[in-house]
């Protein structure tokens, strides 16, 4: 199944990322978090996950490598961030952003990396995970990235305007770029995180359109 939605500034598309991506044209950068460490995922490894979640994720093991998949975003892109690059053979990173979750004692790991192919200095952000909506909210996909993590990575980009995320999930990047303003390309495969994307970056746009009209009153 495929289908496009338009909602303000974003494009989303129902489908096969590697389908997709030759249809694209240029964009600005690529900000992701695609699946890694795969296969490893279970039920009763005291991840709160059911196994429905599990199994989804531990599919990609018999998919093209995702290294293949984001060696295509790379091409149509300049700037590129992508969390896990670790479990990849990317180039190498002389400036990674890594995310301090500040809050130890979880089955998670303390921190996550992401490898950029731009920029000289490692950067951290401190931020715990118990602040945010992930855990207010509740948690609406496995794998789920905090708005203010994502907004982070893009104010390292030098000129991302139009920024696409090639395993979109529950649509955290385009949240965040919908509030920073951005243009936005999402490209998700799984129906259920679609429709969650959808009415996310839905309401991040209807919330942004809001502020600017009350701001012209």
């Amino acid at each position: 199944m495929s289908r496009i939605e338009t909602i303000g500034r974003a494009t989303l598309y129902l489908g096969d990322c590697r389908d997709i991506l030759p249809t694209l044209g240029k964009v600005d950068a690529v900000v992701t978090d695609p699946p890694y460490g795969i296969g490893s995922w279970s039920a009763t490894g005291g991840n709160s996950l059911s196994q429905e979640e599990c199994d989804m994720i531990n599919a990609w093991d018999d998919a093209e490598p995702v290294a293949q998949i984001l060696e295509r975003s790379f091409a149509v892109s300049k700037e590129q961030i992508v969390w896990g690059g670790n479990y990849f053979e990317l180039p190498p990173c002389p400036g990674p952003l890594v995310w301090n979750k500040a809050f130890r004692g979880m089955h998670y790991a303390d921190g996550e990396f992401a490898w950029r192919n731009f920029g000289k200095s490692l950067r951290i952000l401190d931020l715990s995970i118990v602040g945010t909506e992930v855990r207010q909210e509740g948690r609406m996909h496995p794998t789920q990235k905090p708005v203010a993590l994502m907004k982070w990575c893009i104010d390292f980009l030098s000129n991302g305007q139009t920024i696409l995320d090639p395993f979109m999930g529950s649509g955290t990047t385009g949240v965040a770029a919908v509030q920073m303003g951005r243009d936005f390309i999402g490209i998700e495969r799984e129906e259920k995180y679609f429709d969650i994307a959808c009415r996310r970056i839905e309401q991040a746009q209807r919330q942004g359109d809001l502020f600017i009209e009350g701001a012209t009153t």
